[in-house]
């Protein structure tokens, strides 16, 4: 499958909606927990293979803003999991940096500090970020970037007139990354949930059956060929986008 993938042409930014590790524990008659634990496996997997591959930025959707309304048995269970998960030596051997989006004051001050030491161990790593989106939503992320520039308005530091697109993109918590290239759902669900919905915008998706837990190297470099055969046009024509990519080569 590598063999067959256009190395030049890596979607730089991949989003990952990792869903299925409840269901894939369920099915085996296990518990939930044993679901998610599966699923750390499989993102130690990805994002080795996703750094190998020359992704810069692999973003993953972890715990939603709307997953505090889960049993307290399972989130207690997943915060578990991130801590431990972030002891992970996966970061230096792969030369990842880790960082973080989401609301963090919801967060115990435990799982706080330990996200924070971890993206200081980490900031000096350059083959790869690794962004864990974290007690967030799209829809929070879009009202909190709204309130910040009401508030710029207000003081006068900007003015009504100077709120566009760009400026919007630059207060959301995803500035210091470029939107997604390819968004990858797993479980079989065909919905984005609440995800990067300002990001991702002009985003190729790719929707699975696979369950995380099982979700592998080979599902992924399948995700990446299926976004390598389509055409991103961003509102243009194919001739137009055929005749850039004709300009640009020549030069």
């Amino acid at each position: 499958m590598k063999k067959e993938l256009d190395m030049n042409r890596i979607p730089k930014h991949i989003a990952v909606i990792m869903d299925g590790n409840g269901r894939w524990a369920t099915e085996r008659g296990k518990d939930r927990s044993y679901g998610h634990q599966a699923g750390v496996d499989t993102v130690r997997r990805i994002t080795a293979e996703c750094a190998r591959l020359g992704v810069k930025y692999l973003t993953l959707y972890t715990f939603s803003t709307e997953n505090w309304n889960r049993p307290q048995d399972e989130v207690h269970a997943l915060m578990g999991l991130v801590l431990t998960s972030l002891e992970d030596e996966i970061f230096q051997k792969h030369n990842v940096r880790f960082r973080v989006i989401g609301d963090r004051s919801r967060l115990s001050q435990e799982v706080q500090d330990k996200l924070l030491a971890t993206e200081e161990h980490t900031a000096g790593n350059t083959t790869m970020t690794m962004v864990v989106a974290l007690s967030y939503s799209s829809r929070w992320e879009i009202k909190e970037t709204v309130k910040t520039l009401a508030e710029q308005v207000q003081q006068g530091v900007i003015h009504v007139q100077d709120i566009n697109e760009d400026l919007i993109s630059k207060n959301l918590q995803t500035s210091f990354m470029p939107d997604p290239d390819l968004l990858i759902r797993t479980g079989g669900e065909l919905r984005v949930s609440n995800y990067l919905l300002w990001q991702i915008a002009y985003s190729e998706l790719y929707f699975c059956d696979t369950y995380w837990p099982d979700f592998d190297e080979e599902d992924l470099k399948k995700a990446i060929l299926c976004y390598q055969g389509r055409q991103r046009r961003y509102g243009k024509t194919e001739s137009q986008i055929e005749r850039e990519f004709n300009e640009s080569n020549k030069q």
